[in-house]
């Protein structure tokens, strides 16, 4: 369990390391409108892992409301294994976001590296603090659809394997980036 903040924490560094050095023009450049920039993956990140905030806060209050689709237990392993395999970072498969959690289509504003990096901090904070739940099986539901429900400690796998994704994706960009200029 102690994984994810520390698989976090170096998603954050190699981030910083890789992106560090980039102009904001750089940062929001895209090969083709179908391409995510390095910038909106960094803001797809923030946008997704902050969906999960609210289920945190209810959780921790007490006061968080299960679906009943979570009391059937091969539902609950089923979505998790599911959403899980969809988000590894080898991107053998191309997914479509959810609507809610489409990044910005105009430029990310000039920070995302300085708001990813504190982003990531507040995440491993909620995490830590949430760890106890994930460890007695506690179950919630995607912030996306009510009636996909995973465990906790599932949330915190598809929560990494997802940044590991787009961190991938994002250095994908900066290949493409490199190549485009180079020319």
């Amino acid at each position: 369990m102690d994984n994810w903040t520390s698989t976090l924490n170096n998603i954050t560094k190699q981030t910083l390391t890789e992106f560090g050095s980039l102009t904001s023009e750089q940062l929001n450049w895209k090969p083709n409108s179908n391409t995510w920039s390095i910038a909106q993956n960094l803001d797809h990140l923030i946008v997704v892992n902050e969906t999960y905030y609210p289920v945190f806060a209810s959780l921790k209050a007490g006061t968080y409301k299960t679906p009943f689709i979570a009391k059937i237990g091969f539902m609950v392993s089923f979505f998790g294994k599911t959403v899980l395999k969809a988000v590894q970072p080898d991107r053998k498969k191309k997914m479509k976001t959810f609507p809610i959690w489409e990044p910005t289509t105009s430029n990310v504003i000039d920070d995302i590296l300085n708001r990813f990096q504190i982003h990531q901090n507040e995440l491993i904070q909620k995490i830590e603090a949430a760890k106890g739940l994930a460890e007695k099986g506690v179950v919630i539901s995607s912030p996306a659809n009510r009636n996909i429900v995973y465990k906790l400690e599932t949330a915190f796998d598809i929560i990494v394997s997802h940044e590991q994704r787009h961190f991938e994706q994002a250095k994908e960009t900066l290949q493409l980036l490199k190549r485009n200029t180079s020319h």
